[in-house]
């Protein structure tokens, strides 16, 4: 049996260059399907041709600023919005949570928490199953239950973060600063850190099933039922 999950579609609307990277490149290797925008000026047509689960909209725009581009969205699809901004005072925060945002992100803020939080969202909206399955292993990240041939995994919440990732990811290798980044949210930890984690992880799905969890060498892992 595949996989059962399917890649949420995100479109980033940011202006400044480096974050917009850097959030697209996260929502990536956390398994979404994302476009990134410098502006709003198609807006209008990004949310009728991409049709995005979710918008996460910088306030601080050239042309229309993110509140108006929130209304757009409103009265246009049903799409989630989490505005991303350097405005932190409690005006800007409510007017955007009561013009219809469903989260609202604060800058400077860590790659990891925007992830959790978008992913959050959507599963708060049922944008997005909780339950992946590969083969026989069953991944409930919701519900923090992992089994294998209907036999319980108990994994830490680090080890349950790593195999969502992987799962998201399934059949495609990821490199171990990928895995960092979406995992840990950074990229200059030590690279054995992801080894660790990898290896114990590994030794907890191989107890109950032939392997799944592979090392391709030079490159990274990929989780996948049957080795090419």
């Amino acid at each position: 049996m595949g996989p059962v999950s399917t890649a949420a579609r995100v479109l980033l609307v940011e202006d400044a260059e480096a974050i917009r990277v850097a959030v697209a490149s996260a929502l990536s290797a956390a398994g979404y399907a994302a476009e990134a925008r410098p502006d709003g000026r198609t807006l209008e047509a990004d949310l009728e041709s991409f049709r995005p689960d979710l918008v996460i909209l910088d306030v601080m725009l050239p042309g229309r600023d993110g509140f108006a581009l929130l209304e757009v969205v409103r009265s246009r699809c049903d799409s989630a919005v989490v505005l991303l901004t350097a405005r932190d005072g409690v005006h800007d925060r409510v007017r955007g949570l009561r013009g219809g945002a469903d989260d609202y992100v604060v800058k400077p803020f860590e790659l990891a928490e925007l992830i959790a939080r978008v992913g959050a969202v959507l599963r708060r909206l049922n944008r997005v199953p909780s339950t992946t399955q590969i083969a026989d292993l069953v991944i409930d990240a919701d519900g923090g239950i992992v089994s294998r041939g209907g036999a319980n995994i108990e994994l830490t919440a680090t080890e349950l973060r790593l195999l969502s990732y992987l799962a998201a990811q399934r059949g495609r290798v990821v490199s171990k600063t990928q895995i960092l980044t979406a995992v840990w949210g950074y990229e200059d930890y030590d690279a054995n850190l992801v080894e660790v984690h990898v290896s114990a992880l590994r030794r907890k799905l191989e107890a109950h099933g032939p392997r799944l969890l592979h090392t391709v060498r030079g490159l990274g892992y990929v989780l996948r039922a049957n080795e090419p």
